[in-house]
């Protein structure tokens, strides 16, 4: 029996997998859930098998259904490579690249580059997707991800992009009132900023660490750092993010040289799947990356 699928319908199938939903895989395609729904009963017509268990909570794949997409995945990303390469060989990178980091990322270092950006690879389309949790790159299509710190899934490569040395810092005028902390111990009578929902952000890699209790807290570090501008308190801030209010002053640092330094919270790498080929896109992107960010 020869089997015959449109690519789309390949790519619908991996949606649904992938999201665990007809409608979640048409919300992500921005495609008709009546669409997604036609282009699975097409497959099953053709493979004569169920592919999906439906049920009222969650759609999973079914055994066949299984053994099929693990098959089908690695072809689609081959196919795809092997049009990009030839794209490539004709013209500059083209078509959309999904990237995903924390908002202080993306507002402090990737949209300065984006004219420069797109100066040079005008045929790319990037969508820049604000995230402060770890996400599953597959399952929100996402092609590349910038992340910060030591990495705990070993299904992603990852490229070293630099080091943001972290540093405690205060604003003048919250130093001007409570005055300037000489040892770390000392700490415990400030006002202390950190994160709400991770708890491991908390963890300030001072000599020997300490575990701090916010005296107030939020979720994201672009927060953290507004809160540390309007004199609330210390926060634990990396210089991606701070160079110009050090400069300027606003920003001083607190306890210098008390900080373990180099530490793997200091990394800041693009990672992308482990299974997928890496696309002139990515390359390229990686590659700019690697020339431009500036992170002291």
């Amino acid at each position: 029996m020869i089997i015959i699928s449109q690519t789309a319908d390949l790519e619908m199938l991996l949606a649904v997998f992938d999201s665990g939903s007809f409608t979640a895989a048409a919300g992500q395609l921005n495609v008709p859930v009546a669409k997604v729904t036609r282009a699975i009963q097409r497959l099953e017509t053709s493979l004569q098998v169920s592919l999906f268990h439906r049920t009222t909570r969650r759609v999973e794949a079914t055994a066949d259904g299984q053994l099929f997409i693990e098959q089908v995945r690695p072809a689609l990303q081959q196919l795809a490579l092997a049009e990009e390469q030839l794209n490539l060989q004709q013209s500059a990178p083209s078509g959309l690249l999904r990237v995903d980091a924390a908002s202080p990322f993306i507002l402090h270092q990737l949209v300065p580059l984006m004219a420069k950006f797109r100066a040079l690879y005008p045929k790319m389309t990037l969508e820049l997707i604000s995230s402060e949790n770890f996400i599953d790159l597959i399952e929100k299509r996402t092609d590349v991800a910038i992340r910060i710190g030591a990495l705990q899934d070993s299904n992603l490569h990852a490229t070293l992009l630099g080091k943001s040395k972290l540093r405690l810092l205060a604003s003048a005028g919250y130093l001007q009132k409570f005055g300037t902390p000489q040892r770390p111990e000392q700490l415990a009578q400030h006002q202390l900023l950190g994160f709400a929902e991770h708890s491991r952000l908390n963890h300030w890699p001072l000599l020997p660490p300490q575990i701090i209790t916010p005296t107030l807290a939020a979720s994201s570090g672009e927060t953290l750092l507004q809160l540390c501008l309007q004199h609330h308190g210390i926060a634990l801030l990396s210089d991606f993010m701070t160079a110009p209010q050090r400069q300027s002053g606003e920003l001083i640092e607190v306890l210098p040289g008390q900080l373990q330094s180099p530490h793997p919270r200091e990394n800041v790498q693009a990672v992308y799947y482990r299974h997928s080929a890496l696309s002139g896109r990515i390359s390229a992107f990686i590659r700019f990356l690697q020339q431009q960010l500036i992170f002291d």
